[in-house]
């Protein structure tokens, strides 16, 4: 095969494929190195990138033609090269990045591929259900690595198991793995060397046992004169025999128990990890740091990296930025203890916040050696599985879990009283808010509360009956748009009904909380819609049409970026119609197994045209309306294609379409309809040298009817549906003779690129996002809110309003887009104050005088694409007034003016104390609100 002819085979194999994925389903990791290879390969001949969205950059240059890559070579994927094409007992390397190191291929891709260039090794991974709501899929590239602990042989194996396996699975791969006998096991959850819970519920699967990536297992063995089994253990680990059936287990492997292993040389950022014996060495000092804290004044505390220990720089940014906020860096190098809430259901007994601590604690000490937190990782691993794993994570969604786990540890609250709030009823907005921030304070007290919680107004009115609901609830943070424009760019793609023109993509720009109409409007406008025509929208998914917006008052914030439309444009008054629904058809081949045939599949877009009801409509009639709507997709020249030429093929479909439509007004264009002689040559029932299309009609018992036979036979048409489904199964011969890359590859509502030149010469504004979002708007159709007043949920408008502002004060800047197959990144550039960031105005609270003065200091970023992005962070030393980078483990000084950049994520500001604060003594309500730290001690 030719380059060209290797791609194009690949880029149809790989469309069908990822569209049809589902839940185990095996895909197959390919080196990048390998992948850029065939790439540059198979696009030699090419001036521009790929048009598959692939990683290839370019085409080489020169007369030289470039040679055909040598076979599949996946070794720098894997520890240790496994002889021959079996998988077993390869290890991937632990800090492998999705398409840095390697790109995921669908199987039929990769068979295709390995059919023409074989090597290996294989490494297949299995597609799993995935997200907190388990609805999202994902490959799973690194299954459980688990440690197995046999007792009382006190022997050791290690374990590779996915994720989804169940405890009986991991029951019998143990028993099998050391040759024992079922009946006389059982296996415990050793997380930490400790017996945390039996694992007898054998339906129960490893993620939902919260069992993380190289944890221990306790594999116990019953003596065999033991005639209770596993019945016969007690939770002490004795038998009913009185022999001891457990043998406390040696000095802990350090190298496997506590994450990955250390032996494996250098991090990705090219800094070597602590040997073992520097890591027994450096336990030891945990001793030293006593109960008062450390002091940092002349030494060079608070600059200690943290290394990555695989895809965990978004865990870092976010530590680095808690562990140099000055209040918790003081807090948590004092005798926290006494605060630990170990009773809080809320909480995680305590754990959560004496990790954190300890991780605190170890990077305020003096000296620079980077820290390992694995003792840390593995406890968010242990609450938070989202967390677990190495792949790459949100460093926001780590931070609100944090913050918001630190305070139900550490909440001083033991017993949470049970409070109604009052409805507002009139009463005054200070009166209003001090009771609800009282209500709160009696539940939620902590060093949390103190330092990072505020309070904003909510507002909503019903459209209807104007009711007024007011309340006052907690803040943590602020998530502010990037986008503070009030309108929105959509695009969609507009097909004709009566083949006088191709399919054309058309951009508009409508209100960001526009309704349908206001689209319609729009695209009407653009596309110079006759005032006896008119469009109807459809939203498209898995080449069908998913639901036409008929209701012009659909909100557009229901449609989302990654949606795709279609307008089909219609004459406007149809008397007595249906509308055919054209679904394209592709014959779909396995691969690599004697391309033997496995059925028709959709692709491509619906075309859609009225069909009248007045009068008989036969098989060639609806021959005809299908010619009709192809015809602008009809290749010029097609060699053995036994059609007339085109302009024949639409003057038949004309004269039909001008018969069937004659109760209303044309849906044709009227000089192709009135005007053309042609036409007139045309009977309007017979299929002139017209090639017979193979096209089935779904009658109204589900039943499929074959169209290329009986031209004359009538069509008996639903009476329960508005829609007649005609299936076309393009063959490949028939894809000669037809341009259908019209309807292919229907263009998302919203594509998002790199951020324009005008979108870079004039920043955002801080205040810009703030401002947008405490602007008013509609809620979303999902959120409607129940008006007490009316008995019914209404599309109610809300505001919000700060109202009272912590002492820090964390903003998010909402940069990555969040639609129902993906994410997007925004690379907007926000102008955001270092110094002076003022929110006086800002704070609906009129009777507080306390000017709202703020000042950075720390803020995390992020680089670079939703797959392979990295996060660092820019911290300020408030003792030494000098900005540092924190990236990971290396650590660098840098001018405050290269903190901005368009990699800002999450803001962190410090209240500035003016005169007024000073002049407050401890223990005194401020002006804000909220007690003093030093007097809530």
């Amino acid at each position: 095969m030719t380059p060209e002819e290797e791609k194009l085979t690949i880029r149809d194999i790989s469309i069908a494929a990822e569209a049809q994925t589902k839940q185990g389903d095996t895909f197959y990791l390919i080196t990048q190195r390998w992948w850029q290879e065939w790439l540059e390969y198979v696009n030699q001949n090419q001036a521009n990138t790929v048009n598959d969205g692939s990683a290839s950059e370019h085409c080489t240059g020169g007369s030289s033609a470039l040679k055909r890559p040598s076979s599949i070579d996946n070794s720098d994927l894997i520890y240790e090269a496994a002889s021959g094409d079996s998988s077993a007992g390869i290890d991937l390397h632990d800090t492998l990045i999705e398409g840095t190191d390697y790109i995921l291929l669908p199987q039929e891709v990769w068979n295709q591929l390995y059919e023409w260039y074989r090597g290996g090794p294989i490494l297949p991974r299995k597609v799993i259900n995935s997200g907190l709501s388990q609805t999202e899929l994902a490959v799973e590239v690194y299954p459980l690595r688990l440690q197995l602990h046999l007792m009382p042989k006190d022997e050791r194996s290690t374990i590779r198991i996915s994720k989804k396996e169940t405890i009986r699975q991991l029951h019998k791969k143990a028993c099998e793995m050391f040759s024992l006998i079922p009946e006389l096991v059982c296996i415990w959850d050793y997380f930490n060397h400790q017996k945390h819970a039996l694992m007898n519920d054998m339906d129960k699967m490893l993620d939902d046992a919260n069992i993380q990536m190289d944890q221990d297992i306790l594999v116990e063995v019953a003596n065999d004169n033991s005639a209770g089994g596993v019945n016969s253990f007690h939770e002490n680990g004795t038998a009913d025999n009185g022999t001891a059936a457990l043998v406390k287990p040696s000095q802990p492997n350090f190298s496997n128990a506590e994450g990955l292993s250390l032996s494996k040389g250098s991090t990705r950022n090219g800094t070597a990890e602590l040997s073992q014996s520097q890591q027994l060495a450096s336990s030891g000092t945990d001793k030293t740091y006593g109960s008062s804290g450390v002091s940092t004044r002349g030494s060079a505390c608070g600059l200690t990296g943290l290394l990555n220990l695989g895809n965990t720089c978004f865990m870092n940014s976010a530590i680095q930025c808690l562990v140099h906020t000055p209040e918790f860096a003081r807090y948590f190098r004092e005798d926290y203890y006494q605060e630990i809430n170990r009773q809080n259901p809320l909480g995680m007994v305590g754990e959560l916040a004496l990790a954190f601590g300890d991780l605190l604690r170890k990077l305020w000490a003096p000296g620079r050696t980077p820290v390992a937190p694995r003792p840390f990782k593995a406890k968010l691993a242990r609450f938070a599985p989202q967390f677990s794993g190495y792949n790459q994570h949100d460093s926001q969604e780590l931070l609100a879990f944090l913050l918001d786990g630190l305070h139900e540890d550490l909440n001083r609250v033991k017993h949470k009283p049970y409070i109604k709030s009052k409805d507002a009823d009139g009463r005054p907005d200070e009166e209003v808010a001090d009771e609800y921030w009282a209500n709160h304070i009696a539940r939620n007290d902590s060093i949390i509360v103190d330092v990072c919680q505020g309070q904003y107004k909510s507002t909503l009115v019903c459209p209807v009956c104007n009711k007024v609901s007011v309340t006052f609830d907690p803040l943590m943070y602020l998530s502010l748009p990037l986008q503070s424009a009030t309108s929105r760019t959509m695009t969609v793609t507009i097909f004709t009904c009566d083949g006088s023109a191709l399919p054309a993509a058309c951009t508009v720009t409508v209100p960001k909380q526009g309704r349908c109409r206001d689209l319609i409007q729009a695209l009407g406008n653009s596309c110079s819609l006759k005032q006896n025509e008119k469009l109807m929208l459809a939203e498209i998914r898995g080449h069908l049409i998913h639901r036409f917006l008929e209701d012009s008052l659909i909100s557009l914030s229901s449609i989302k970026d990654d949606d795709h439309l279609a307008a089909y444009k219609m004459p406007k008054s149809i008397k007595n119609s249906k509308f055919l629904q054209l679904i394209h058809r592709r014959e779909e081949r396995e691969i690599g197994i004697s391309q033997s045939n496995v059925g028709w599949k959709p692709y491509g877009t619906p075309l859609v045209s009225p069909i009248c009801c007045d009068d008989v409509t036969t098989r060639g009639d609806i021959q005809l309306i299908v010619h009709r709507m192809l015809s602008p997709m009809l290749r010029a020249e097609n060699p053995g294609f036994n059609c007339v030429s085109r302009s024949k093929t639409a003057a038949a479909a004309a004269a039909n379409a001008s018969r069937l439509a004659a109760s209303s007004e044309a849906c044709v264009d009227s000089s192709l309809a009135n005007d053309d002689p042609r036409q007139k040559d045309v009977p309007s029932s017979k299929l002139v040298n017209l090639e017979k299309l193979p096209l089935q009609l779904v009658d109204e018992n589900n039943a499929c009817i074959d169209l290329t036979v009986g031209e004359d036979k009538s069509v008996k048409l639903s009476s329960s549906s508005v829609s007649i489904l005609v299936f076309a199964d393009w063959s490949q011969k028939l894809l000669e003779n037809y341009d259908t890359r019209y309807i292919e590859n229907l263009p998302e509502v919203t594509k998002y690129g790199p951020a324009t030149k005008k979108a870079r010469t004039e920043p955002l504004s801080l205040y810009s996002c703030l401002e947008a979002f405490l602007r008013e708007e509609p809620l979303v159709p999902e959120d409607m809110w129940y008006c007490p007043t009316c008995k019914e949920r209404r599309q109610a408008s809300k505001k919000l309003d700060l109202w009272r502002l912590p002492e820090v004060l964390v903003i998010h800047l909402k940069r990555f887009s969040y639609s129902r197959s993906m994410k997007h990144k925004l690379e907007t550039f926000v102008n955001f104050p270092i110094h002076d960031f003022d929110l006086t105005k800002y704070v609906a609270n009129k009777n507080n005088s306390r000017r709202q003065l703020y000042e950075l200091y720390a803020l995390t970023n992020h680089y670079g694409g939703m797959g392979s992005g990295h996060y660092t962070a820019h911290i300020k030393l408030l003792d030494e007034n000098r900005w540092y980078n924190f990236d990971d483990s290396h650590i660098s000084p840098i001018n405050e003016e290269d903190v901005k950049s368009a990699a800002a994520y999450v803001l962190f500001y410090r209240r500035v104390k003016t005169d007024h604060d000073h002049s407050v003594s401890n223990g005194t309500v401020s002006s804000a609100g909220q007690q003093s730290i030093s007097s809530r001690k």
